[in-house]
């Protein structure tokens, strides 16, 4: 059964992320969800209530309980990239070791910020298949950045059943045109609920995509929970667009938006992670690349937590449901709910 406090993380977040519904946007909760879940670890006191409440209080088990099948390509890692005079909690390793793909690295970010940035975009790119080839832009570690907490992942799954590519028409979509439009039609899951229609589209691996398609325009979030648990079997005609997303942002205003404060100033409790009282988290950067065509999907995500010291039966008619106006897409591990990627389509 999907985990509600998980989509209500991801909800509440891409409404801070991503206001201006006139424009594409694309991240990763998964990401996201797990790089601040470190962070959690990492935390005492306020720090560490602010992204337990955004996160949910079972976070961790949702991420690592979300096992994709040998049958679609994934990957993930999760690092603590340290300054080697930085001392660790031995703790806070054990917890760390825990994770998918965990791991801990030096880098030397006092004596050589720009080789220290070197070294996690290239770890970076080669989890995320160079999908992700720099992460960390020039400049994003300076002398006193000390840690990075690192979620890097790639998802590449093919549909159970592809879009057929002879059907693939230029068909127009609101306020962008014509656009390069997929169409199927057959069994999917189906909803009708809360001025939001969703279709499922299963995929290999455990792995679904949901389009969340809004009655009207595309506005908040509200209903969106009550769609998806109404999905259930049903014949449909789908005409979807094709897809191409790549977005890079600072996740530091929307994460204060939604009440992760304490961690991006002086009052930040870290020592989870260091006894040394002066860390605090100075930028949360993430990126997230998302490609969807007849065969199926491509993704990647990266998430880093920047540290400073102070200083998816019977054949019936089927319901066509035609994706040409702005939308919402989910691609989600299907048993657990969590939400991969989290995509909104203002003009494909």
């Amino acid at each position: 059964m999907p985990d509600r406090a998980h989509l209500t993380f991801a909800l509440t977040l891409h409404d801070a992320v991503a206001a201006d519904r006139t424009r594409n946007a694309c991240w990763s909760p998964y990401s996201v969800a797990s790089a601040l879940g470190m962070t959690a670890q990492a935390a005492h006191g306020e720090t560490e209530a602010e992204l337990v409440a955004l996160l949910g209080a079972d976070h961790a088990k949702v991420l690592k309980g979300a096992v994709v099948g040998d049958d679609a390509e994934f990957a993930v890692a999760n690092t603590l990239w340290a300054w080697d005079a930085l001392p660790l909690n031995e703790g806070f390793l054990t917890d760390l070791a825990g994770w998918p793909g965990a791991k801990a690295r030096s880098a030397p970010f006092v004596d050589d910020p720009e080789g220290a940035r070197k070294l996690i975009n290239a770890d970076v790119a080669e989890t995320t298949h160079q999908l992700i080839p720099e992460l960390l832009a020039a400049g994003a570690i300076t002398s006193d950045t000390v840690a990075t907490l690192v979620n890097a992942l790639y998802l590449k799954a093919a549909w159970m059943e592809e879009f057929p590519e002879h059907d693939t028409a230029d068909l127009p979509f609101r306020d962008a045109g014509n656009v390069p439009t997929m169409r199927r039609e057959g069994s999917m899951r189906y909803a009708q609920r809360a001025g939001w229609q969703a279709v499922g589209l299963p995929a290999r691996g455990g792995v679904e995509a949901v389009v969340l398609l809004p009655d009207g325009d595309l506005g908040g979030t509200e209903g969106v929970p009550e769609v998806l648990e109404a999905l259930d079997r049903e014949q449909i005609e789908l005409f979807l667009p094709k897809l191409d997303l790549s977005v890079n942002v600072s996740l530091a205003d929307a994460l204060q938006e939604v009440g992760v404060r304490t961690m991006f100033t002086r009052a930040a409790d870290l020592t989870g992670l260091s006894p040394d009282p002066r860390l605090y988290v100075d930028d949360v950067v993430h990126e997230a690349v998302l490609r969807l065509d007849e065969q199926g999907f491509e993704g990647a995500a990266a998430t880093a937590v920047m540290m400073r010291l102070t200083s998816f039966m019977p054949v019936e008619p089927a319901r066509t449901v035609r994706v040409d106006r702005p939308y919402l897409l989910l691609v989600r591990h299907a048993d657990t709910g969590a939400i991969f990627f989290f995509a909104q389509v203002a003009k494909p």
